[in-house]
């Protein structure tokens, strides 16, 4: 039996791709491409550019190959995106996640991990953040997501469908080998930006906002290493394959660091002077999203391998310098 990879050929599926094939498990990937390489998917690895709202395509998957449970990574996932085009968000993330559904029961697939978001909670009440949390998103993006955990819900207790919501906090780092990595058309995470103006691709960093409601007044986010991720997600997998119920856990360090702390920590990683701006704010930046991971290291076992900023960083870093162009050096 097989994994199917939705999105694999991106940066977080990527590297899902590769913990699975170092696990000795066969995958199957399905990826339009709109924002993944195909250089990131190993040439070994069955893939097929499909688009998830397109039914028929993705039922000719299901048919061809011999899946069992599906990761679903292929999602949009730019905040200020969806604040400016929310029905791309609804449209690509609610609809994909109906098609995808309806095709897995189809073919009596009912096993999903599902990669949510942190942004599902807004701006939360408590820090750090724990499953219980109260779910007020303030985007399209984190509403869409929300929505989608809000179907699995109601399509298990119409079709036996068993699911994991991971909520995550923001992602950073690379495989260490520097062998795959970070690369979007458009880059918005921080810190691939913070490495390109450090590796002189750009002319400074424009921190958005100095006045938020944190200790220095720069916002603070969490962040999981990228093969951590993977590794809590290969844990689900076979949480759900023991028959155990459905369940939604947060991803995180439960330690915060603002912006600026960030680029503090790149430059003393890379050993480069990094130029930073301050900008004004972003429309739907929460001040602080900080995770409590508790109930993912108590039930899954997860035991992240990267618990400093720094290193998380190294990783990024030694991915920048090998790939400068990203998958173009490949």
């Amino acid at each position: 039996m097989a994994t199917l990879v939705l999105g694999g050929a991106g940066y977080i599926g990527s590297h899902m791709v590769d913990r699975l094939r170092e696990a000795g498990r066969k995958v199957v990937v399905v990826d339009n491409l709109m924002t993944g390489h195909r250089a990131a998917v190993p040439a070994d690895v069955p893939f097929y550019q499909v688009d998830i709202r397109d039914k028929e395509a993705l039922g000719q998957v299901f048919d061809q190959e011999p899946i069992d449970q599906v990761v679903h990574f292929a999602a949009s996932s730019i905040v200020p995106e969806s604040m400016q085009d929310p029905l791309k968000y609804f449209d690509n993330n609610v609809g994909g996640m109906i098609s995808l559904l309806e095709v897995m029961l189809a073919h009596q697939v009912k096993q999903i991990v599902f990669s949510s978001t942190a942004a599902t909670f807004g701006i939360p009440t408590e820090s750090p953040i724990t499953e219980a949390t109260p779910q007020k998103p303030i985007n399209p993006y984190g509403q869409s997501k929300l929505q989608m955990e809000e179907i699995m819900h109601w399509v298990e207790k119409a079709n036996d469908l068993r699911w994991v919501a991971f909520r995550y906090f923001n992602v950073a780092g690379a495989k260490a080998d520097g062998s795959i990595g970070e690369d979007h058309p458009v880059e918005t995470h921080l810190v691939p930006i913070i490495l390109q103006v450090a590796a002189g691709q750009r002319e400074k960093i424009m921190m958005f906002g100095d006045d938020y409601q944190t200790p220095d007044g720069f916002n603070v986010r969490d962040y999981v290493h990228v093969t951590d991720l993977a590794d809590a997600h290969i844990l689900a997998l076979d949480y759900l394959a023991e028959g155990n119920p459905s369940d939604q856990f947060n991803l995180g360090s439960a330690n915060g660091y603002s912006v600026k702390q960030m680029v503090e920590a790149a430059r003393k990683v890379t050993g480069q002077p990094i130029p930073a701006e301050v900008g004004p704010r972003r429309p739907g930046d929460p001040d602080s999203l900080v995770a409590s991971s508790d109930k993912a290291r108590r039930i899954l076992g997860w035991q992240p391998t990267y618990e400093n900023v720094e290193d998380i960083i190294k990783t990024a870093w030694t991915w920048e310098q090998k790939h400068p162009r990203g998958y173009e050096d490949r």
